[in-house]
């Protein structure tokens, strides 16, 4: 549909021709970001609005339909706060520094037209919390022994929790958040909040056809993904591996490897890597499976492999059940390894960024064995020593082994290992449509799972907590918390919240853990966790 009489150029929108699941045509809007020309033909690469980037791809002329042509728009330039042009785009805190500088110009601006000598740059670096006109209240935790106890009721169709409000807690003064301290506002008297987690509750439990009942408390989720009031809130952007989408430019939205081989497997990456330059133009990049260095092509490969010794990924195996081993590998004793797979994994996650600086991070590479060696299937990296609790920052299982149970193994693997730390922990956000997906099955299922399998003693009721849930599955309570409102299991009903498990629910629990055959063996790890406040230098 291409017509030659009408030159594309990069920022147009028009919609293109791609093939859905059902291998159905489609036309879905598409950006063009970039224009190349070869012996007889241009290329356009595209990007489809509103679908992931990993669905990106060079197309041919014949696949655009020039009818809905959108030119792009001319931007205007960006003002700074003396009225000329600048090249740095506004940002929320910028405008509100801008605003306070405007009326304190316009309150000591001198009668004569002279412009005001610009401000230093560190003026800028004002603290946002002083920017925060309130702050949410947050109740202080209680004890389990606060817990109320439950008794057993009469076999219901539906599993229900009935939750009872606390009324009594502290307020808690002050909050820290990322080294800073900020001070709390109290609670006004005489209000009063509607929220489902949001305050300290009580939840009682029903189980169909093994009546029961327990007590569970719900501390506030002001840190899980969905917050309290139904609404989602936005994903804290602090992980140590989060990408800055400011900095994106059109190279690094454009994918620049076209084939990677690993072993048996040629994989088709999703995402831009950065990898050297010379070798983004060969047709296939070629990687050794077991030390994972990347060379330019097969003679150059089959010339390494009579050298490389490795037949596994280097660092202690801390786990072996059957053919799947992890082994544990340190960013600061195998850099290069390190390097290589975080440059591996970028080919296929949008939402981190790379750090060629790999000591402050431990890598867990799972590997499936056979008569060859150990074949890396997938791996997740976690920092030494993290502030804020995480246990994962970067998580990836290899597209050829991706819908076969190994994600939710790594992340099963993940939680076991801070079960022996002693600690709770959770992901890096932002996660990644798949890596939001595969946690939030395995939070599901992981307190499902307890729910279902709680059971009475002596005739009393049993009791539970989300503390205890929590200290159970190593899982952090905001996301224990926020799984049940993702679940909708909530509801107000006659002055308390209620959870309801329906036998839907139950029904579908049940297959889904009839399908679920990787487990990890807490048997089969040997793990020793290091503290490494204590030790000088990594």
């Amino acid at each position: 549909m291409a017509d030659s009489s009408v030159e594309i150029i990069e920022g147009c929108r028009l919609p293109v021709l791609r093939k859905n699941q059902e291998n159905e045509d489609e036309w879905p809007l598409a950006e063009i970001l970039s224009v190349k020309d070869i012996p007889g033909r241009k290329l356009y690469y595209v990007h489809y609005i509103d679908f992931n980037k990993r669905l990106d791809e060079w197309v041919t002329p014949d696949r655009l339909d020039l009818k809905k042509l959108q030119f792009p728009k001319k931007e205007a330039k960006t003002p700074t706060k003396n009225g000329l042009p600048g090249s740095r785009p506004s940002s929320p805190e910028r405008d509100v520094r801008k605003s306070l500088d405007l009326n304190v110009q316009s309150a000591s601006a001198p009668s004569r037209g002279k412009t005001l000598p610009t401000p230093k740059r560190k003026a800028e670096s004002v603290s946002l919390a002083t920017q925060v006109t309130a702050a949410i209240p947050v109740p202080s935790l209680p004890s389990s022994a606060e817990a109320s106890q439950a008794s057993v009721y009469p076999a219901m169709r539906d599993s229900s929790f009935s939750i009872k409000s606390r009324e009594e807690h502290e307020p808690l003064t002050s909050l820290s958040t990322n080294g800073t301290t900020r001070r709390l506002i109290p609670s006004q008297p005489g209000r009063k909040r509607k929220n489902c987690g949001g305050t300290d509750e009580m939840v009682k439990v029903f189980q169909n056809n093994n009546p029961r009942c327990s007590t569970v408390y719900l501390p506030p989720g002001e840190d899980s993904q969905d917050s309290s009031d139904g609404i989602p809130s936005a994903p804290r952007m602090t992980g140590s591996l989060v990408s800055d989408r400011s900095h994106d430019d059109i190279v690094t939205r454009m994918k620049n490897i076209d084939c990677i081989e690993l072993g048996r497997h040629r994989l088709k990456p999703w995402y831009f890597s950065p990898y050297p330059q010379e070798l983004t133009t060969l047709p296939i990049l070629y990687l050794c499976e077991f030390c994972l260095k990347y060379l330019k092509s097969l003679k150059c490969l089959q010339r390494h492999l009579t050298k490389c010794n490795l037949r596994h990924p280097p660092g202690n195996e801390i786990y072996r059940k059957g053919t799947i081993s992890f082994f544990e590998i340190d960013g600061r004793k195998n850099k290069t390894y390190s390097q290589n797979l975080c440059l591996l994994a970028k080919c296929f996650l949008d939402h981190k960024t790379l750090y060629y600086d790999t000591d402050p991070f431990l890598f867990y590479v799972m590997t499936e064995y056979d008569s060859k060696g150990f074949h890396i299937v997938g791996y997740f990296s976690k920092e030494k020593e993290s502030t804020e609790d995480y246990n994962v920052a970067c998580i990836l299982t290899l597209p050829p082994y991706q819908r076969r149970g190994y994600g939710k193994l790594l992340i099963e693997f993940s939680y076991e290992l801070s079960k022996v730390e002693g600690k709770t922990g959770t992901p890096e956000k932002p996660l990644s449509d798949l890596g939001l997906l595969s946690y939030r099955s395995y939070w599901s299922q992981t307190i499902l799972e307890i729910l279902m399998n709680l059971k009475s003693e002596n005739g009393e009721r049993p009791q539970i907590t989300i503390n205890e849930i929590s200290e159970i599955t190593s899982v952090k309570k905001e996301d224990v918390i926020s799984t049940l409102q993702y679940l909708n299991l909530i509801n107000y009903y006659k002055g308390q919240y209620i959870l309801t498990l329906s036998e839907d629910i139950v029904e579908g629990h049940e297959r889904a853990m009839q399908k679920r055959h990787l487990r990890i063996d807490s048997k089969c790890l040997h793990f020793t966790p290091k503290d490494w406040s204590k030790r000088g230098k990594w």
